[in-house]
């Protein structure tokens, strides 16, 4: 069975948790941004639910960043060799 836990993928949940922070909400104030369940917010924080890149966007315009920020993140931290 194939893990979800990559370096990129750690990377990028520590990015979108910092992000929300750093705009001052909560898991809360998030969700209800987004239109969804704070349990939601709580799973794709503690890494049990990926994020597809709709997602990503939704929550960058949320939090006031940029996504592709967001991407650059992981790109960095996803080393070369890492295969699908």
């Amino acid at each position: 069975m194939k893990t979800i836990v990559s370096p990129g993928h750690l990377t990028l949940i520590a990015a979108m948790i910092a992000a929300r922070k750093s705009a001052g909400l909560t898991q809360i104030d998030l969700a209800r941004g987004l239109g969804c369940q704070q349990s939601l917010i709580a799973r794709i924080e503690s890494g049990q639910r990926r994020v597809d890149v709709v997602d990503l966007v939704l929550w960058a315009r949320v939090v006031g960043e940029r996504a592709e920020n967001f991407i650059g993140i992981v790109e960095r931290a996803t080393p070369q060799e890492q295969k699908m």
